[in-house]
C-alpha cells in the first residue's frame, strides 16, 4: 500500500527528505517503486526479498529519523503525529528483523 501511495501521493512523503538531498521526487518514487518491487518479490518467494527489503528499510530510516525531529521541533504539530513519529522508529528493528527471516525461511524451502 505505501508503495502505491508514494506513487500517487508523493507529497504524503515529501516531508520524509531532508532538504539537503537532491532531486527529492525522484527518490520518493524511486523508493516507492522499490517498496512494490520488494512486495512482489516477498509475496512470490523470492530469495533476494528478504535481504532487498531489509536494505529498503536501513535505507529510508534515516527519513524516519528526520521526520521524528522535524515534527518533534514544531510547536503546532499534533502530538499524536509526533507520537506516532516516534513510535515508528523502533518498530523498525522488527521489520529489518522480519525481512531477513523471510529469506530464511525461502533458503530451506518452507
Amino acid at each position: 500500500m505505501s508503495g502505491v501511495l508514494h506513487l500517487v501521493r508523493p507529497d504524503l512523503y515529501a516531508s520524509l527528505i531532508p532538504t539537503t538531498v537532491p532531486l527529492p521526487g525522484t527518490i520518493i518514487v524511486v523508493s516507492g517503486l522499490a517498496e512494490l518491487i520488494c512486495a512482489a518479490g516477498l509475496v512470490s518467494g523470492r530469495r533476494w526479498a528478504g535481504p532487498a527489503s531489509a536494505a529498503l528499510l536501513v535505507a529510508i530510516l534515516p527519513g524516519n529519523i528526520h521526520f521524528a525531529l522535524d515534527v518533534g521541533r514544531d510547536p503546532l504539530a499534533d502530538p499524536a503525529i509526533v507520537a506516532l513519529a516516534w513510535l515508528r522508529l523502533p518498530l523498525q528493528l522488527p521489520l529489518i528483523w522480519a525481512a531477513l527471516q523471510s529469506r530464511a525461511v525461502n533458503a530451506n524451502g518452507e
